[in-house]
C-alpha cells in the first residue's frame, strides 16, 4: 500500500468536495472549522491539525484505514556478567 503524504491528502479533500459541489466555505462551517484551514488542508500543509483534518474528512464522508505492521519480533534483553542481587523479605 502506498504511503499517504499531506498533499495525497489535500488533493482527495479538494476532489471530494468538489464532487459533491460544496464550497470551501461551506466544508468549513460544517466541519466547525476556519476557510483558511481548508484552503491549507487542500493545499497539502503538513502542519494541519490532525484533529480538525479527521472533522473535515468525516464531514467529507472521506474513511482512512490505517495498516499496521505485522508483529516485530522484540529483542531478547542482553544478559550481564554479573547477576543482579534480589530483595528477600
Amino acid at each position: 500500500m502506498a504511503r499517504l503524504n499531506s498533499k495525497d491528502i489535500g488533493k482527495a479533500v479538494r476532489q471530494a468536495r468538489r464532487n459533491l459541489g460544496v464550497t470551501q466555505k461551506a466544508v468549513a462551517l460544517t466541519s466547525g472549522t476556519g476557510l483558511r484551514f481548508i484552503g491549507e488542508l487542500e493545499q497539502g500543509k503538513a502542519t494541519c491539525q490532525l484533529g480538525k483534518v479527521l472533522m473535515v474528512l468525516n464531514t467529507l464522508n472521506i474513511s482512512l484505514s490505517l495498516v499496521l505492521p505485522g508483529p516485530q519480533p522484540i529483542p531478547a534483553p542482553r544478559r550481564q556478567g554479573k547477576r543482579r542481587p534480589t530483595l528477600r523479605g
